[in-house]
């Protein structure tokens, strides 16, 4: 593929507020975007040249925006894969239907890992609740039921404790009776991610390792510097780095990868999660970054040389849940934070509708 040209059109389908900064960083970059999502009204489509409301399986309009794009790329996984298979005939896609076949099934995503060489934390397929007392009690009495595919944020999740099991049809029904992956549930000292850029070429650009906060299963938090509780040592930040770029190597990606670790007390690091994609893990690097996650994946993308991922402020971004829209966390007079909003009208309790950055001057010595 020719390196696109100021002007072109960059596909993006889904419309959410991923969508939206990538399209934002797209236009600085002096390149359109398409949004194709099956809602109306939503966050990217606000400031996108062009927009397209249909169903990803309706092939009709799904061929005309292929027509009207150089190359297509996303903002989430949960894409039909037919959908992508057809888009992938007609324009470039990237990444690749490799990198979303891997991360949208759990279980194919933590077999494909331990392929090669890289820990997860134990795990068993669970295809009816027969399947749970047994894997239970063989990962030790304390796990977490997961569906294989389309959870996010919490969802399609639920913990067991050990009498649990005793309600194996009603746990299986909680998460919608549907294929899960049952994980041990591990002691860890704290959560980091790796976010790493790589070009049609193999190069790489990786930004600095942040620690990741949850709450309810949502992300709260992502800290980098004098800002984050826990400072990952040169040695993990290292390692997290190399882990990733193996993944990114064996999935032959373009663009953004991130990939979620948990950290133990011995310092090893056991991969939770990779989305093939920006990550709200990084939405830190959009005011403590020359060059934000947004325009690396365009860059890539576009076939562009990639740029600086170097920091320049310590930082911390946190997630303003439609919880926090009525709370002290909706006002505007905090001049130490700077507020990204997304655009949504409804806000629902954990509805993700932005985020705010705290920036301090970068420690000399970290």
């Amino acid at each position: 593929m020719e390196p696109l040209r100021p002007g072109d059109t960059i596909g993006i389908l889904g419309g959410g507020q991923l969508g939206r900064m990538l399209a934002m960083a797209a236009a600085d970059l002096g390149i359109r975007t398409h949004i194709y999502a099956p809602e109306a009204n939503q966050p990217a489509a606000e400031v996108a040249a062009f927009s397209t409301v249909a169903d990803y399986t309706d092939t009709t309009p799904l061929d005309a925006f292929a027509g009207r794009c150089q190359v297509v790329t996303f903002e989430f996984e949960n894409i039909p894969t037919a959908s992508l298979e057809r888009l992938a005939g007609v324009v470039p896609l990237r990444p690749g239907l490799r990198s979303l076949e891997v991360s949208q099934d759990r279980l194919v995503e933590k077999q494909f890992i331990e392929t090669l060489g890289v820990k997860v934390a134990p795990f068993a397929p669970i295809d009816r609740p027969d399947d749970l007392a047994q894997a239970h009690a063989a990962l030790g009495g304390d796990t977490i039921l997961k569906t294989r595919r389309f959870g996010y944020d919490g969802k399609g999740q639920v913990s067991l404790r050990s009498g649990d099991v005793l309600r194996a049809t009603e746990i299986w029904q909680t998460v919608g009776a549907v294929p899960a992956v049952l994980e041990a549930r591990i002691p860890f000292v704290a959560e980091i991610s790796c976010l790493l850029v790589r070009d049609a070429d193999g190069t790489i650009a990786a930004y600095d390792v942040p620690h990741n906060v949850h709450q309810r299963g949502i992300l709260h938090t992502s800290s980098v510097g004098s800002l984050a509780a826990f400072r990952p040592t040169p040695a993990i930040a290292s390692a997290a780095r190399s882990v990733t770029q193996k993944i990114a190597k064996a999935l032959d990606h373009i663009g953004l990868l991130t990939v979620e670790f948990f950290v133990t007390e011995a310092g090893d690091l056991l991969v939770n999660e990779i989305a093939p994609r920006v990550h709200n893990s990084g939405h830190w690097t959009m005011d403590a970054c020359l060059n934000s996650q947004f325009d690396n994946h365009i860059r890539a993308v576009a076939g562009w040389p990639l740029a600086t991922t170097e920091r320049h402020s310590d930082a911390q971004m946190h997630n303003l849940l439609g919880e926090d829209m009525n709370g002290p966390d909706a006002g505007l007079d905090q001049p130490e934070w700077k507020r990204h909003l997304y655009g949504k009208v409804d806000a629902r309790p954990g509805r993700k509708m932005g985020h705010r950055t705290r920036l301090v001057p970068k420690e000399a010595n970290p």
